[in-house]
């Protein structure tokens, strides 16, 4: 193994990562109120018109355009929920229906005039105004979803509005991708478990944590898998155990000192390795590749660092692998607040904060990789081009929300 990385170009890092990652093909039917969070496995087509009959927007009257200014007589009131004889065809002259919100209308109207806009309203007769619009009001039959239109499509995330459309249309299982599996562990003898006594040569493994409930956050089920020492040959044996899991995600021991035997260790387990380096700051040593058909993601050790790179490189790979479709980061367009200096040379990823449509940098862009507490400081990172000495102040910038949504298509996030 070489004693000295070799850093790839950030670009072709994200690039060549995407490209490692294979979709899951593996599918199960799921009811409707466990889906939540899943990823279609299949087009959902409409089988349902909506709306599937003609209806009103509002409480009021159902008249023919034609009679705008008239005086009418009130046929009948129609409620949502009536049917047959009661939404029957039926007027005569100077005549309309009154009619409420949700109701079936008559294919004799073809428009809707609100209560409140008309005048002389009594229980038998009822004023329009002469100034109407014809069909307002008037929600058609299929106007927002056809029979045989595709209602939603395979690779979406199933969201709460996804199961609403699903639930207009009577399905109550849908299939969806399996969630992958996924193990996620620490490096380092001088890790504690945070129920266990630490002294001051201890640190507590906050790393774990942090990765397994961001993976949470974004849909992801974890297992946290332990600590693996600073041990080749127990490295090797540990690793050896993890390779029924779809996406193994470690934390330290993958930069060039004494102890950090995890790349060896792979290697030592078959790991065909994509790259071991990113012209990238903070996050240099990060590596990708692949362990039989378990994708393998070694982070670097310091939380911050961790935690940056999960945002920029794990996430987007997770969802692939996951079959979601929307897998590239979206970009939200703000203005900085106060102007940053950045090294030219590597592409930096800057934390800041992003409120009210724009972006301030977190401590002046002076923090260490170690730092735990400028990342809940932070809300969004900014990633530079290689080439950017600066950000100045009132400078339009690209920025990723934690919370950010995800894209079918690729967009640049360098500034």
């Amino acid at each position: 193994m070489s004693n000295k990385l070799t850093y790839l170009d950030f670009a072709a890092a994200v690039s060549k990562s995407l490209e490692l990652a294979i979709p899951t093909t593996l599918t199960q039917k799921v009811s409707l109120l466990d889906s939540l969070g899943k990823v279609l496995a299949q087009d959902v087509i409409c089988i349902k018109n909506l709306p599937s009959f003609n209806n009103s927007a509002m409480d009021g009257f159902a008249i023919r355009y034609s009679d705008a200014g008239k005086t009418l007589n009130i046929k009948r009131v129609i409620y949502a929920g009536d049917k047959e004889d009661k939404v029957k065809a039926n007027l005569n002259g100077n005549e309309c229906y009154k009619i409420m919100t949700g109701a079936q209308v008559p294919s004799d109207s073809d428009t809707i005039i609100p209560i409140e806009n008309c005048t002389n309203v009594t229980n038998t007769q009822v004023t329009i105004p002469s100034e109407i619009k014809k069909s307002s009001n008037l929600r058609l039959k299929g106007e927002e979803q056809t029979k045989g239109n595709i209602l939603l499509k395979k690779g979406e995330t199933i969201t709460s509005s996804t199961i609403t459309l699903l639930a207009s249309q009577g399905i109550v299982m849908v299939e969806v991708f399996k969630d992958i599996s996924i193990a996620v562990l620490s490096t380092g003898d001088e890790l504690k478990e945070p129920w266990e006594n630490s002294n001051d040569d201890e640190i507590y493994n906050c790393n774990s944590y942090a990765l397994v409930s961001l993976l949470k956050e974004n849909g992801f089920n974890a297992t946290y898998s332990g600590v693996i020492p600073d041990d080749l040959e127990k490295s090797k044996e540990f690793i050896s155990n993890l390779k029924n899991y779809d996406v193994v995600i470690t934390s330290g021991g993958i930069s060039m000192g004494d102890a950090d035997f995890m790349a060896q260790a792979f290697l030592s387990n078959g790991l065909e390795t994509a790259f071991h380096g990113v012209n990238i700051k903070p996050g240099r040593p990060i590596m990708m590749g692949k362990m039989q058909k378990t994708f393998v993601i070694s982070l670097p050790g310091n939380p911050l660092t961790a935690m940056v790179n999960a945002h920029l490189f794990v996430l987007p790979v997770l969802k692939k692998i996951q079959g979601n479709n929307g897998f590239y980061h979206d970009i939200e367009k703000v203005e900085n607040k106060k102007e940053f200096k950045t090294k030219q040379g590597r592409v930096n990823v800057v934390l800041g904060s992003c409120e009210n449509g724009g972006f301030i940098v977190t401590r002046d862009n002076k923090y260490g990789s170690g730092m735990i507490t400028a990342l809940y400081e932070s809300n969004a990172l900014l990633v530079t081009n290689e080439a950017t000495s600066s950000i100045k102040q009132n400078q339009e910038v690209g920025v990723i929300r934690f919370n950010n949504k995800f894209l079918t298509k690729q967009v640049n996030i360098l500034n």
